[in-house]
């Protein structure tokens, strides 16, 4: 410790030393620092009253240079413009020198350069730069699509397009066979060239769209060889099915939609086997088959949203058209493989009016079908009663005829192109399922007082069959992506709890579970009346038996075999025949629950009551 000390008071005596000398060091520093602060504050200002001297003396050299630059900038403007000028006149006096020669394949190339010249100036303010531009581009445009459409329709020709007749009975190409490779390789030429003029007719020609209302997806110009090719059809079409003609019936949507269809399908192979290998040889991404189809279902879609107005009030008119289109589409996709993102007539049924129209009679026809499945004379009986493999589940008619009706009403909606339109036919559903769970009940109701009764058993056994379908289709993926297109706008819109969207996202409940809780609940209730039923007449049938004293019994050792009694025997056989009625009647599952109920109140009634009972009367 005194070591301790005398160290401390060392560095004690050591530091106060040598704080005078750190505190003086400090302030010559700060001195220094302000000489040299008041060195640059003298520098600074000598500087800047130099620097002012000279900026004086340099404006007018200023402003001089400035003009001059100016000049230099606006010469070099008018420079760039006449390049610009020059080099679209010299693109333009090659176009013209390759067609004097008729040398076709580069006039088209440099066209293309000329289009891409006119892209790279659309952002410029030189109006009559852009204007002349554009001009010079739409003469040449003119020049060779002309040349190039004449001779490729005089090659179609040739080659019999297009292709009317049946792929069977087709005769592609010419009588003499040893030029069909000629007429061929003219083909790929022209088209090939003809594709190359695809930039500029983009830029000059406006693709015909139809209203916004109807929310068709963007998509590019058919290409313009298609566009040719399908000309001819495309004024057959307009032809039988527009203005007087008898072909044009405002009821017959088929005969429109099957004549396309039948183009497509006589088309595919030649489209297949000598266009697209031109379109692969070129490197470019297009399907011609799908090219061609989506040219030829402009038509369709343009014929839709003219006609639909005209019956969108005539029930009957109106659902045969719906159900022609969707035909149509379910062929166009399945068999032509058109793809569900291109523009297709859905996206015309979904335009809001038209769309509302569906709904209205898709409930009304539903409805009608309900009220005929339910009063027919089989409503109640299953169709397959007497196939014991095929009958597991004792579906009566209604039942399976109501569930077959909402799944083709899924079949008829679910290639929709949005999920607001697909929710709105979900909403439909499950009215239509809430709708016939009335339906259900009410006719229970008259049949309350026959609780065992065939109708009563074919009623519960439709309630199970429902919901346990329902159950199924919950784990569909079709309804699963609807759950969570549920989900999204639920959210948005804050209609439901965060538990409840909670077990939406986790899959923990379905768009269907209000639904099944109903019924569920429905189905309970009638086997508890059936189960009571049943009780009520054990009850009866075992009034003897209760009576009966224990004690007055015969001991087990006194009889030589042990024998029921006979009190117990109208218990036991009403027993049996409620048993074997039920599980006659009802499907396996719901009997399993009836009887399990059943034995349970039995348990408690035969020990607590009759066992009970037998022993005080025995005492």
């Amino acid at each position: 410790m005194t070591e301790s000390k005398m160290q401390l008071e060392e560095q004690v005596l050591t530091v106060s030393s040598e704080i005078p000398k750190r505190i003086q060091s400090a302030l010559k520093n700060a001195e220094e620092s302000k000489q040299f602060l008041n060195h640059f504050l003298e520098q600074e200002s000598h500087l800047f009253s130099s620097i002012n001297s000279h900026l004086l003396t340099a404006q007018p050299w200023i402003e001089d240079l400035g003009a001059m630059i100016n000049q230099i900038e606006e010469i070099e403007r008018h420079l760039a413009y006449l390049k610009w000028i020059s080099q679209i006149e010299e693109l333009s006096d090659n176009i013209q020198q390759y067609l004097m020669t008729n040398n076709v394949p580069e006039a088209a190339s440099t066209l293309v350069s000329m289009a891409e010249l006119d892209i790279k100036l659309q952002e410029s303010s030189c109006t009559h730069l852009l204007g002349f531009m554009r001009a010079t581009v739409k003469f040449w445009h003119k020049i060779l699509k002309d040349k190039l459409t004449s001779d490729f329709e005089e090659i179609l020709a040739q080659l019999h397009w297009p292709f009317i007749a049946p792929p069977q009975s087709q005769t592609v190409g010419i009588s003499r066979p040893a030029s069909a490779p000629e007429i061929y390789s003219n083909l790929e030429t022209l088209f090939s060239q003809l594709l190359k003029l695809q930039t500029s007719d983009e830029l000059l020609t406006e693709t015909k769209q139809l209203p916004e209302k109807y929310s068709l997806p963007a998509s590019p110009a058919v290409i313009l060889p298609i566009q040719i090719m399908l000309t001819p059809l495309q004024k057959r079409f307009r032809y039988h099915f527009r203005g007087n003609r008898q072909t044009n019936v405002i009821s017959k949507p088929e005969w429109y939609l099957a004549q396309v269809l039948m183009w497509i399908g006589n088309h595919t192979q030649f489209l297949d086997e000598k266009i697209q290998p031109i379109l692969d040889k070129v490197g470019s991404s297009v399907n011609a088959r799908l090219e061609f189809s989506r040219g030829l279902m402009m038509l369709v879609l343009e014929k839709l949203a003219a006609d639909i107005p005209c019956l969108l009030y005539d029930d009957s008119l109106f659902c045969h058209l719906v159900d022609e289109v969707l035909l149509f589409e379910r062929e166009l996709h399945s068999v032509h493989g058109y793809p569900s993102t291109f523009a297709n007539c859905m996206h015309i049924l979904s335009e809001e009016t038209c769309f509302q129209r569906w709904l209205t009679v898709e409930r009304k026809f539903a409805l009608q079908k309900m009220d005929s499945m339910l009063s027919s004379e089989a409503a109640w009986i299953s169709q397959y009663k007497d196939i014991t493999d095929v009958d597991e589940m004792k579906v009566p008619d209604c039942a399976e005829t109501f569930m077959t009706l909402l799944l083709v009403i899924t079949d008829r909606y679910k290639n929709l192109p949005t999920a607001s339109r697909k929710l709105q036919f979900l909403e439909l559903q499950k009215d239509l399922v809430d709708d016939f769970r009335i339906r259900l009940t009410q006719v229970m109701k008259e049949e309350t007082r026959a609780s065992l009764g065939f109708r009563y058993c074919a009623i519960l056994n439709a309630v199970n069959y429902i919901s346990t379908v329902l159950a199924d289709w919950a784990d569909n993926v079709f309804f699963l992506q609807l759950q969570q297109a549920a989900l999204e706008v639920f959210a948005e819109n804050n209609t439901l709890s965060k538990l409840q969207l909670g077990q939406l996202a986790s899959m923990e409940s379905s768009v269907f579970d209000d639904m099944i809780n109903l019924l569920e609940r429905l189905k309970h209730d009638m086997l508890t009346r059936q189960v009571d039923h049943v009780f009520r007449e054990v009850k009866d049938a075992a009034k003897l038996y209760k009576k009966e004293r224990w004690l007055s019994l015969p001991s087990q050792s006194e009889q030589a075999v042990m024998s029921l009694s006979s009190s117990a025997c109208p218990l036991l056989l009403t027993l049996r025949d409620r048993l074997l009625q039920l599980e006659q009647q009802l499907c396996f599952s719901l009997f399993k629950i009836f009887w399990q109920m059943l034995v349970e109140k039995l348990d408690i009634y035969i020990y607590q009551e009759v066992s009970k009972s037998r022993l005080y009367v025995g005492l």
